[in-house]
């Protein structure tokens, strides 16, 4: 939430600056509004993702003063400003003609500098009483940062007067806002109402339309929380309602600006065309640029050319993708009806069955249909999606492989905590975490490729569209993109690798340290079939790496990545009924009842 305030209310302010057109008073006072709003999330958020990071909840006195000071001066200048964009729309709607005269550059300008001066008084004025109240033993603040009505309530000393202040306060550079967005709002209905056509009459109320929600959800996330923290005791709960206007509230205001105003968006978009623009003028000569157009299709690499062969590929691909969509569905019915196997061992090992279909399917079905049709067209948008799901699987089998091997850690290394360690909370958490870290790493990749707009060739050296290809075909220098696909390799592969290599040392470490060989044997045939699936899907996903790097041809590359994509895939559901006892158990157990 945070970096999407971040990120929102920046590309606002690089909106407003690049685009001319947005160089008004409106667009003015909403790139102030951002920075604000940027600040004012600051303030907070980062301090409290320390705390759950670090598990510490505390904080020096100066830092405190520090925090409460700085974010009342941007919660009053919010307040401020959106007063003042208020102002602006009532000039623009009852005062059209004279609008430019008296929204000067001047003019704005000493807008925003008396908004940020009163803000900073009123920070300072609360910075003076907090600073001259002394605290007792109790030190805990019920709120996830230094709020300060809520150091009032934490003094020693009598409080009564200061109470008094705080509202005094509150009511002049809160409530004088309010008062002036309200009779603002006021003018400006009047002045609507009194236009004879009902189109004038959305036209000008349509460009209040943004403000107005702001200002409802800036002051009814507060006006929220005050009624919370009256009515309910509970401080989490006081803590959990302020999260609506020091986390929510900024995040959702460029939100609102950019889906509801057409300036916005159409600067936005032109500021996108630039930018793709400049990077295309840098990789491509003019020439090239000019003969350039949007690539709508790419054309596959089929495995074999011989039309012979084509019958007989197609048999044998289809094969193998039954065999393994077959086999990994038998993996799932066996242990979803077999009470014995309610363990967490075999629920990662349906999900891993429910991925590896999700991988085979992803590609072999489009090669199946090309072999049958003769065609290996296929869209840009059938490209990016392919892609997309097979990254998202791929490495979900790679997460799912290291969450396997930490179970069998688990289970050897802590045995008789082993239950309450692999709860099924904590299953059911590590299998969603590993496909929300999937879905992450395809979108990534996606957004990767979606930036490019033209590609240097359209033929594809491979059966699917190939990430690492894909980015290689664009125009763009290639060296960036090697090093970001190589970045996100290691991070979403590399990773989960170290994590399957640790678990695995202290497995063999604890084992070593069992003093019978039958001892050993047990303890490590737990791990036989789980080791046999890592060391096949590892070993032919870098012989596809190092056959593609040292084999020249792509017909050979195509041949090593049908290793990994098909066939790794349909031998694992093999490789568990053969090497498991519980599993080949169980299938006999299904196979007697139906008989």
């Amino acid at each position: 939430m945070y970096l999407v305030t971040m990120l929102g209310n920046l590309l606002i302010i690089l909106a407003v600056i690049s685009d001319s057109h947005l160089h008004t008073p409106m667009y003015f006072f909403l790139s102030n509004l951002s920075l604000a709003d940027i600040s004012f999330s600051t303030t907070t958020v980062p301090k409290m993702l320390l705390n759950l990071q670090t598990h510490s909840k505390s904080m020096s006195y100066a830092g405190c003063l520090t925090q409460g000071t700085v974010f009342t001066l941007f919660g009053c200048l919010d307040s401020l400003l959106l007063a003042v964009m208020a102002y602006d729309r009532l000039v623009a709607i009852c005062q059209p003609l004279h609008y430019l005269v008296i929204m000067s550059p001047r003019h704005c300008g000493l807008l925003v500098l008396l908004s940020f001066f009163i803000s900073l008084l009123d920070s300072q004025l609360l910075y003076l009483m907090v600073s001259q109240l002394s605290f007792c033993a109790d030190v805990e603040i019920p709120h996830f940062f230094c709020e300060p009505s809520l150091l009032f309530n934490l003094a020693c000393s009598d409080t009564s007067i200061d109470n008094i202040l705080i509202y005094f306060i509150g009511a002049i550079f809160g409530g004088v806002p309010l008062s002036g967005i309200l009779f603002s709002y006021y003018r400006i209905v009047s002045s609507i109402l009194r236009m004879p056509s009902s189109g004038s009459k959305y036209k000008a109320f349509s460009t209040c339309g943004s403000h107005l929600s702001v200002v409802c959800l800036f002051y009814g996330t507060g006006l929220g929380v005050y009624l919370s923290s009256a009515v309910s005791s509970s401080p989490r709960k006081y803590a959990v309602a302020s999260v609506m206007y020091t986390v929510v509230t900024p995040m959702l205001n460029p939100f609102i600006y950019s889906l509801r105003n057409r300036d916005i968006k159409s600067a936005l978009w032109r500021m996108v065309k630039n930018a793709i623009s400049e990077r295309l003028r840098r990789c491509l000569s003019p020439t090239e640029l000019k003969n350039l157009t949007r690539v709508s299709e790419f054309f596959l690499l089929s495995v074999s050319d011989d039309l012979e062969l084509q019958p007989l590929l197609l048999g044998l691909f289809l094969s193998m993708y039954l065999v393994a969509v077959l086999g990994n569905m038998r993996i799932i019915l066996t242990v979803s009806s077999d009470s014995h196997l309610h363990t967490p061992m075999y629920f990662f090992l349906c999900n891993l069955s429910l991925a590896d279909i999700g991988f085979i399917s992803t590609s072999v079905p489009k090669m199946i249909v090309g072999i049958q049709t003769h065609s290996r067209v296929i869209s840009y948008g059938g490209c990016l999606t392919q892609m997309s799901f097979l990254i998202l699987f791929g490495c979900m089998e790679d997460l799912l492989l290291t969450v396997m091997a930490y179970d069998r850690f688990v289970a050897i290394c802590h045995p008789l905590h082993y239950s309450a360690i692999m709860n099924p909370r904590l299953c059911c958490f590590l299998v969603l975490l590993s496909f929300f870290i999937s879905l992450l790493d395809s979108q990534l990749h996606n957004l990767i490729v979606l930036q490019f707009t033209c590609f240097k060739d359209v033929k594809m050296s491979n059966f699917f569209c190939h990430p690492s290809q894909l980015l290689h075909l664009a125009c763009s220098d290639t060296i960036t993109n090697d090093i970001v696909m190589y970045f996100f390799g290691l991070i979403f592969g590399g990773v989960p690798v170290v994590g399957i290599f640790c678990s695995y040392y202290k497995i063999v470490s604890s084992i070593l340290r069992v003093p019978s060989i039958g001892g050993k044997y047990k303890a490590f045939s737990t791990c036989g079939s789980h080791l046999s699936v890592v060391c096949l899907f590892y070993g032919t996903g870098i012989g596809d790496y190092f056959g593609s790097a040292l084999l020249p041809s792509p017909r050979k590359d195509v041949v090593a990545s049908v290793m990994y994509t098909i066939v790794t895939p349909m031998l694992n559901p093999f490789i568990y009924s053969m090497r498991n006892r519980d599993i080949k158990s169980a299938l006999w157990r299904l196979y007697s009842r139906r008989v």
